[in-house]
């Protein structure tokens, strides 16, 4: 029998385009970085990447309409391009949320107060005549990843595109889930690592995931009960009709309460911790889903295991080019490796890392370390610093 050819894109698909292949499937990827192991696991890819080295919605379009399949599925950040994404999809089965959902889901203002579960305060312009005893943040529509957000200074006028979230203080997480028929099955619930140094970040960029048991103490105080995961996760289902995968980010604030900040309808950089942890296909159950079935899947037992993983994106700390990264290939904690020869500018993704440990704590330190191994490595002879 023919396995069913996919055809993924987005900035960055080998999570989702391995989670495929994993589960059978014959995976034609249009991504940012046609990494090494992304590679590895396709039929066939391509690389949709302007000269200034940004990965370009319109080329991976183009790229990608004309490759026969039996099926697309995209990953960011086709969401934020509802018109491409009906492009790309055009004469072909979709599997994920169709583009009119996207602009409904996408909108801060409409998609948070939907849910109907308490968020940030959410302004299109400038705060006149709020309360401005709290810090706000300024955040651009149509990103991810927390790329552009920074501190807004009050009375600074809000661009075109922009808005204004309050800054709540908390641990930044998400949550993940499944949905179908206007019902969800939430699949995990993740601490996020955002902006830390240790990782070549600063500010609000998203560099990692950690994904604990639910006996791990700080996880305990941070994401627990699951009750709150399933409340917001079948809410934002029911309002939206999202299909497939789906994730919302949060703020848990002291242990207690879970503030939604965002809602990502489509495959997210946490789910594949997911896979690892849980043992569960994650482009299989998206796939079914699609098709209307949901699994029987028990978030509570599941985070019932002994142990947390976690994966940290590292970024480049200067202007590198590399070396011979072959070898990469056959280390099963190393993820988006990038072809040999590449050059890689100053804050831009070199490769991911994955660890695991007892409690977050420990997982936490296994990622720095793996990142240092990293670093160690971009600095020596062989990988051609520049």
């Amino acid at each position: 029998m023919t396995p069913t050819r996919v055809l993924i894109a987005g900035v960055s698909t080998r999570g989702f385009a391995e989670s495929a292949a994993r589960a059978g499937y014959d995976v034609v990827a249009v991504d940012g970085f046609g990494d090494l192991d992304l590679r590895a696991r396709c039929r066939q890819v391509a690389v949709a990447r302007t000269p200034r080295g940004r990965f370009s919605v319109a080329l991976a379009v183009q790229q990608g309409r004309f490759v026969a399949c039996d099926a697309v599925a995209y990953v960011a950040s086709f969401e934020n391009h509802p018109r491409a994404v009906r492009a790309l999809a055009h004469g072909r089965p979709l599997w994920g949320n169709p583009p009119a959902l996207l602009p409904r889901a996408r909108d801060p203002m409409r998609a948070l107060s939907t849910i109907n579960h308490a968020f940030p305060l959410t302004f299109s312009g400038p705060t006149t005549g709020e309360p401005l005893d709290f810090r706000w943040l300024l955040k651009p529509r149509a990103s991810g990843g927390g790329r552009g957000v920074r501190l807004y200074r009050a009375g600074e006028p809000v661009p075109k595109g922009w808005y204004l979230q309050q800054q709540v203080v908390g641990a930044p997480g998400s949550i993940v889930f499944v949905a179908a028929g206007g019902r969800a099955v939430p699949l995990g619930i993740s601490r996020m690592l955002v902006g830390d140094p240790a990782f070549g970040v600063e500010g609000f960029r998203y560099c990692g995931s950690i994904l604990a048991s639910a006996g791990d103490r700080i996880a305990h105080e941070l994401f627990d009960p699951c009750e709150q995961a399933w409340r917001i996760a079948n809410a934002a289902a029911a309002a939206f009709g999202l299909v497939g995968l789906n994730g919302i980010d949060l703020i848990a604030e002291r242990g207690k309460y879970w503030y939604p900040v965002d809602v990502n309808p489509r495959y997210t950089a946490s789910m594949e911790l997911v896979e690892r942890a849980y043992g569960i296909s994650i482009f299989e159950t998206h796939a079914r889903a699609c098709a209307g079935a949901l699994p029987r899947f028990d978030l509570e037992a599941a985070r019932r295991r002994p142990d947390a993983v976690g994966k940290a994106i590292v970024y480049a700390q200067g202007d590198v080019q590399v070396g011979d990264t072959s070898a990469w290939l056959e280390d099963d904690d190393i993820r988006d490796i990038p072809v040999p020869g590449q050059r890689i500018a100053r804050g831009q993704p070199v490769c991911t890392v994955f660890a695991s440990g007892k409690d977050q704590q420990s997982c936490y330190a296994g990622l720095v370390q793996r990142a240092r191994g990293i670093y160690h490595a971009l600095q020596a002879p062989l990988m051609g610093s520049a």
